[in-house]
């Protein structure tokens, strides 16, 4: 092979390496720059999202100010102790004694296909709407954030979660709106761990537990205070009932001859199911 053969070969593969690096490098670089352009938009998302937590929690009603004011006062010495019932019958009795229709709740609810049975208990208060009329509901949760824990929490859900205070005072709406950003992020944050999404972590399963929004759940009990002043010294045994439907048979339709029982001289019972038939095919 002469020298100027050999000279068109070493720069034919001298071109191609070239070529080579240069797509190389630019894959490289596109792949760089998508890398952080999804880190970027991860970044963006969850400032977002904690710059809104942030701004629901900051604003507070004067009702929600006043009330949590008390809580913290009456739970000033008592935050490291164990969230119990008497804990919280306790802190009902000293809101009642600063003035407040306090009840001590407990919702309950069935398993649905979206959202498995449970059960949750914690403080509500009645306050007077006059805007609108009527009244208005105000949860006192003295173990809230403790609510919002998951496994293997990505940084960007702690840092959010830590957010949340260990007592919430609001109205629903507020705490509707909390629920609906930790539960999204929770669900992100879980499925960048790979971690599969329980049904508990999802938004219907959370409000059900302050009674907020699901059609299944209801109030199981919650201590009596329409006479607050009267029945100070009964609190524990007046409970009352609410948001429990009343089951009513579907009407049933006759079709063909119906069969008297004993001639239609039987007993009240006898002639109730006389009157009941089955619709045959």
């Amino acid at each position: 092979m002469g020298s100027l053969e050999e000279e068109k070969l070493l720069e034919m593969v001298h071109d191609f390496i070239e070529s080579s690096d240069s797509i190389n490098s630019s894959s490289s670089l596109l792949s760089h720059n998508l890398y952080n352009s999804s880190t970027s938009q991860k970044y963006v998302h969850s400032s977002t999202t904690y710059f809104t937590l942030q701004e629901i929690l900051r604003k507070k009603t004067e009702v929600e100010k006043e009330i949590l004011d008390k809580v913290v006062k009456h739970m000033k010495n008592k935050m490291d102790m164990e969230k119990t019932n008497g804990l919280k019958q306790w802190l009902v009795k000293c809101l009642k004694f600063d003035g407040f229709r306090a009840s001590l709740c407990y919702t309950s609810w069935l398993t649905t296909p979206s959202c498995p049975c449970g059960n949750y208990e914690y403080i509500e208060i009645m306050k007077e709407d006059h805007a609108k009329g009527g009244s208005k509901r105000v949860i006192v949760d003295i173990d809230f954030k403790s609510q919002f824990e998951v496994a293997r929490p990505t940084q960007s859900y702690t840092k959010l979660s830590n957010k949340l205070p260990m007592i919430f005072v609001g109205y629903e709406d507020k705490l509707n709106r909390i629920i609906s950003i930790l539960c999204s992020a929770a669900e992100d944050s879980l499925k960048e761990k790979g971690l599969h999404i329980p049904p508990w972590r999802r938004a219907s399963y959370m409000q059900s537990k302050w009674k907020l929004s699901s059609p299944t759940h209801y109030n199981k009990y919650s201590k009596n205070n329409s006479n607050d002043n009267n029945n100070n010294n009964n609190d524990d045994n007046n409970y009352r009932h609410s948001r429990l439907e009343k089951w009513v048979p579907q009407n049933v339709t006759v079709k063909g001859r119906r069969r008297e029982l004993g001639g239609g001289r039987g007993s009240g019972l006898s002639n109730q199911f006389s009157n009941l038939s089955i619709n045959c095919c």
